[in-house]
């Protein structure tokens, strides 16, 4: 019997939390605890530092080590200015699509991960299938690294991840990272005809931008011929930016925002880093003529690419589950890394289509999950042998 109706009702559910990112999650987390420690589940909260939101982390089967992690994130993209036909927080069933914010990204897989969870709990388990719930990952992948070292500190120590981002139930083992900064330049103002009486923040942002506009150029020239990357390569772009005050004036303020898309053979903190040299001899200069200068960089983001692995656990068990067997990487980040990071074997597979993410109207079909949930039987069958 197909147990797709559970997955809905439970969608149904989560789709009415409304956890936008700016929001605690902490209402679906209480609500998600409540159902799987009904079931027997073993469920430990990792909290956010402010403690409005909260990772959760549970295990259902024996404390052995060797299990395998169900992963989502909680949170969701805001709907702001979006034209939606329906309300998004309110599932809605249209001609076989289910129509709500999360649907695809990616409350869709949480809810089959919930609906599997009984018919794990009664199953003879030989090893335990975790669930791994975190917050913030839609502003940077922020929540999950405390809960990963959590896990890898704790027991039963799992040694495979599933992470249930959209991918059409298609097996997927590597994508880009993302690294992220923001910098801020203080100068100090004056008459543009007197450049000893001041130092242009605008002018010296231009530096640093153009140190990352080549560091672009490096990571294009640096993509192996045989990359399964679109676009081939790591990229670099810049995506904010401000400053100054008028034409001829010394601008006293500037910042810009870049982002960093690395592909597995990059290093992202490592331009990190380059910048910053860069970023103190710069601020020294300004030193020259304005001692109260400075330069201020915030790593906003960091988030390591997932490498395909070489004989993966993870990869073996889901191209097992889907039949599967095609190489697919993808351009947009998943936590998957960091699990891989935290010592754990992790590829991506999950139901939906990623170009519904973040849209109005975003749906799931109910296909989608009906093939998670089959995914789902077949990864019980398999840990209870």
């Amino acid at each position: 019997m197909s147990q797709s109706p559970q997955a809905i009702a439970l969608l149904e559910r989560l789709i009415a939390f409304d956890t936008t990112s700016r929001n605690s999650n902490l209402a679906l987390i209480d609500w998600v605890e409540d159902y799987l420690t009904g079931l027997g589940a073993r469920c430990e909260r990792v909290p956010s530092p402010d403690g409005q939101k909260s990772n959760l982390h549970a295990f259902i089967g024996p404390e052995t080590d060797g299990g395998v992690v169900l992963s989502g994130h909680t949170d969701v993209v805001p709907v702001d200015g979006q034209n939606w036909s329906t309300d998004p927080f309110v599932l809605t069933e249209k001609d076989g699509k289910l129509y709500g914010r999360g649907t695809c990204d990616m409350k869709g897989f949480v809810a089959c991960a919930l609906a599997a969870a009984p018919d794990l709990a009664a199953a003879p388990l030989k090893r335990p299938v975790h669930f791994a719930l975190s917050y913030d990952e839609e502003v940077g992948c922020l929540g999950a690294p405390s809960m990963i070292r959590a896990i890898a500190a704790g027991h039963p120590k799992p040694s495979a991840v599933l992470v249930g981002e959209p991918t059409g139930m298609k097996v997927v083992t590597g994508h880009k990272g993302l690294y992220s900064v923001r910098v801020e330049i203080t100068g100090h103002e004056a008459h543009s005809s007197l450049i000893n009486a001041g130092a242009c923040a605008v002018t010296n942002a231009v530096i640093l931008m153009d140190f990352l506009r080549r560091e672009g150029e490096a990571l294009r020239a640096a993509a192996p011929d045989d990359s399964p990357f679109d676009p081939p390569f790591g990229t670099l772009t810049i995506g904010r930016m401000g400053g100054g005050s008028a034409m001829n004036i010394l601008a006293k303020d500037a910042w810009f925002e870049a982002l960093m898309r690395p592909a597995p053979w990059d290093d992202g903190p490592g331009v990190g880093r380059r910048l910053r040299q860069l970023a103190a001899e710069v601020e020294a200069d300004m030193r020259r003529t304005a001692p109260e200068a400075s330069i201020r960089i915030t790593e906003v983001s960091n988030v390591p690419p997932l490498r395909p692995e070489t004989d993966g656990e993870a990869e073996g068990i889901a191209r097992a589950l889907t039949g599967d067997n095609a190489p697919r990487v993808v351009s947009y980040g998943t936590e998957g890394g960091q699990f891989q990071d935290g010592g754990m074997s992790a590829v991506i597979c999950g139901p939906g289509h990623i170009d519904q993410a973040h849209q109005p109207d975003e749906f799931v079909e109910v296909s989608q999950l009906e093939a998670c949930m089959v995914f789902l039987k077949k990864l019980e069958q398999r840990l209870s042998v």
